[in-house]
């Protein structure tokens, strides 16, 4: 199991992730809404503004305060290791 930093000390495990996308689009802010509305959101901004959404295998979708470029780069040394 690889566990990717999100950010504020969370980590996700980066085999269940299957996309990183920016919050700026309205079907993605559709996403979040319907995740909020079913119980399946995990909002890891620590209150600040999103600029990363990633989505789960397991339907959840969790919220990031750090940039998206950051988590994407995380991910890609991990795949380097």
């Amino acid at each position: 199991m690889k566990l990717i930093n999100i950010g504020f000390g969370n980590m996700v495990n980066a085999d269940r992730v299957i996309g990183i996308v920016s919050p700026d689009s309205a079907p993605i802010k559709r996403l979040v809404q319907d995740a909020r509305e079913k119980g399946a959101l995990i909002d890891a901004s620590y209150g600040r503004r999103t600029q990363a959404v990633l989505i789960m295998d397991s339907d959840h979708v969790i919220l990031s305060g750090i940039p998206l470029e950051s988590i994407t780069g995380r991910f890609a040394q991990e795949e380097e290791s």
